[in-house]
């Protein structure tokens, strides 16, 4: 499919490549939660010393909910999802109304982008000043979403401007 007439050329392939790398990424984050919480001595391969612990990250307290969930309602609620599961679902989102030239979907885009770079500063300094961790796929999955951010204003300029010409 050719990209639509108006839209920045790169846009698409920046939109499949990140979403997929942000895909795969929490479905390891994911997998590696899930593999923890079975086995205590489970060691992931982004496990690279004590200060270096994606696993000890993903099972904290930070690792559902962004921490908040569990504020407000039980621990095990099934509100209290991973993080991870989040993830999934916002770049699952990502790439359903990445497909959509409406400006409605490119509002929820940036919208929803705004979101998730949120988060990513508030785990992120979650992850710098409390956790004192270096998470190598967390961080991954910040700097992504500041590129999907961008994209996605990229996207919602480039559609503004079409509907201004057409209609």
């Amino acid at each position: 499919m050719a990209a639509a007439k108006g839209l920045p050329s790169w846009e698409r392939k920046a939109r499949i490549s990140l979403v997929l790398l942000g895909l795969v990424l929490s479905v390891y984050a994911l997998h590696v939660e899930l593999s923890r919480e079975r086995d205590p001595d489970y060691r992931a391969m982004c496990d690279l010393g004590e200060s270096v612990s994606c696993s000890k990250v993903f099972t904290s307290r930070w690792g559902r909910g962004f921490g908040l969930v569990q504020l407000f309602l039980a621990k095990d609620s099934i509100l209290n999802q991973p993080n991870s599961v989040l993830g999934i679902l916002f770049y699952t989102l990502q790439m359903g109304l990445g497909m959509s030239l409406s400006k409605k979907a490119a509002l929820a885009l940036v919208l929803s982008s705004w979101v998730s770079v949120a988060g990513s500063i508030y785990l992120a300094s979650i992850l710098a000043f409390v956790l004192g961790d270096f998470c190598m796929v967390c961080v991954s999955t910040y700097i992504i979403n500041f590129a999907l951010l961008y994209t996605n204003m990229k996207r919602k300029t480039a559609i503004d401007g079409m509907k201004e010409k057409t209609g």
